[in-house]
């Protein structure tokens, strides 16, 4: 006699049985949503769980005119980030990065070499001490008071991440290691910049990284 089927045998890891990753339940995310009243949530369907989690979830919708239609998005969750200009207001300078983006280089980036400010992912941290770790290990900057500055969704049609945009200043001897975490396969340059150079290198396409961007705009109203 065969022994009964197991409902596990079939289920895709990450959902009732654990991942690569020890996760469980990460077809659970979205489904209990009940914020807006025109959003009825049916399903939630894990399509991949590497180290991030691709997610088809489909649900009805309240349309302006009174009908509901049935509609699927996918959504990439790779967590909530944070990311900090580092900015010395004595010698006029700020402080980033320069690290290969994969991504990047294989959509048309000449090296995939991007100059950016330093950033990461929370993980369990908070935002703040988030913050503090990436600037310490990627700029080998100690960061002193931060300023919060707003919280973005960066793309809110594919992705869930939420980046918190900080500011704080430093000074040249503040700086101490950095360039990145080599068990992570990080290999970072610090890349120090001076105010008036800052604007031109967007201008010029040097700087094309979005968080970057958006920072250095801040601190042409603010700072510059």
């Amino acid at each position: 006699m065969s022994a009964p089927d197991d409902p596990t045998a079939s289920a895709r890891p990450g959902t009732t049985t654990p991942d690569a990753r020890g996760r469980t339940g990460l077809d659970a995310v979205g489904r209990d949503l009940d914020r807006n009243p025109g959003v009825r949530i049916h399903d939630v369907e894990v399509t991949s769980d590497g180290w991030h989690v691709l997610r088809r979830t489909t649900f009805d919708f309240l349309g302006r005119d009174g009908v509901w239609t049935t509609q699927s998005r996918e959504t990439y969750d790779r967590g909530n980030g944070a990311t900090i200009l580092l900015y010395d207001p004595d010698a006029r300078t700020i402080l980033l990065s320069r690290q290969f983006r994969f991504p990047a280089y294989v959509n048309e980036h000449p090296d995939g070499l991007l100059i950016e400010a330093a950033a990461g992912l929370l993980d369990d941290d908070s935002a703040e001490d988030a913050m503090r770790r990436e600037a310490a290990e990627e700029l080998g900057v100690t960061v002193g008071t931060l300023r919060h500055l707003f919280d973005l969704y960066m793309s809110p049609g594919s992705v869930t991440e939420r980046v918190h945009f900080f500011a704080a200043p430093y000074t040249a001897g503040d700086v101490d290691g950095g360039g990145g975490v080599e068990e992570e396969g990080e290999e970072i340059e610090a890349v120090t910049i001076g105010y008036d150079e800052a604007l031109p290198m967007i201008a010029d396409g040097r700087i094309v990284d979005g968080k970057t961007v958006i920072l250095l705009q801040w601190a042409a109203l603010n700072l510059f």
